[in-house]
């Protein structure tokens, strides 16, 4: 087994209540991670149950795959949730789960670059096999498409003045380390404004620059389109987010599957035709409990979707 892959469950217990895994039931978590999740559904669907395990760390499906090969329903499939046809097939599930992010492995694990806090190469892919890394795509992407992904990716304030601050350290050295990036933000950012930040002024870019290396915004509403077509009815689908931007798309995918019709506010009967496809659950978001977030900090900024295929 992998070592030193350890995985605290966000949101376990609403996460269990809203899924509410049957014996027998087929089921998918799309992002396996350290498989926290994964271990409990599989307890609860016993060995007549499945669970197809995704994940496109293959560090995260080794570890986890050979963790949960005691359980005789469980299968891993090494793929990005994104593309869950292709995937799956024609297998229909009685529900899906999707913690997006980045994992707690892959940010305790220096050397895949993920974290601001440690010297490392800078690399952020989630998939470490394929697919350009972090110090690649910053030495090769143009100043205004950078401060585009800051601003939109991470909401930054400060993404022009970080893009050019790059560009600039580029054109005299490569960017090698998830230290030049740190170096970068610091420079760019005044002292003034660093210190009065209640987090590490870094973190807004690091959130960007893996958003836009693992492309995983652009593709997610219809990721989201497809594992609701795979649902039974009554199947749910749950959704683990870790920042607003995210569950933003997340939220508008979720509200026009549950109100598709195109017709104008103004008409007076509907004449597309378009059915709800399904309804949410707990009247919008879900957040972790005071005792949770106290427990695990990294919980803090989860918000919890459920959607009901009807």
């Amino acid at each position: 087994m992998e070592t030193g892959f350890s995985h605290i469950p966000v949101m376990l217990r609403e996460v269990m209540e809203a899924l509410s895994p049957r014996p027998g039931g087929v089921y998918a978590d799309g992002t396996l991670g350290g498989g926290g999740h994964s271990e409990e559904i599989l307890k609860r669907i016993g060995p007549d149950g499945r669970l197809y395990g995704i994940d496109r760390d293959p560090a995260a499906l080794r570890a986890a795959g050979t963790r949960l090969s005691v359980y005789p329903g469980f299968q891993a499939i090494y793929g990005n949730f994104h593309d869950v046809k292709e995937l799956l097939g024609d297998i229909r599930l009685d529900g899906g789960l999707l913690d997006l992010g980045v994992s707690s492995h892959q940010l305790d694990t220096p050397e895949r670059g993920f974290s601001y806090h440690e010297e490392a190469p800078l690399d952020m892919r989630m998939d470490t096999g394929a697919g350009e890394t972090a110090a690649d795509w910053l030495n090769r992407t143009g100043e205004k498409e950078i401060a585009r992904a800051l601003y939109e990716y991470a909401d930054e304030r400060w993404a022009a003045r970080i893009a050019a601050v790059i560009a600039e350290m580029r054109s005299q050295k490569p960017f090698e380390t998830t230290g030049d990036l740190v170096r970068a933000v610091d420079r760019a950012i005044p002292k003034a404004v660093r210190m009065k930040d209640s987090g590490h002024p870094a973190r807004r870019t690091f959130q960007a620059v893996r958003i836009a290396v693992n492309d995983e915004l652009a593709p997610l509403t219809a990721a989201l389109n497809d594992w609701v077509d795979l649902l039974e009815r009554g199947g749910r689908l749950c959704v683990i987010s870790f920042h607003s931007i995210e569950d933003r798309i997340v939220k508008r995918a979720f509200n026009t599957l549950r109100n598709p019709c195109t017709c104008p506010p103004q008409a007076p009967i509907c004449t597309c035709h378009k059915q709800p496809v399904v309804k949410l659950l707990y009247g919008g978001a879900v957040k972790p409990s005071a005792e949770e977030t106290q427990r695990n900090a990294r919980a803090r900024s989860a918000v919890l979707r459920v959607a009901e295929k009807l």
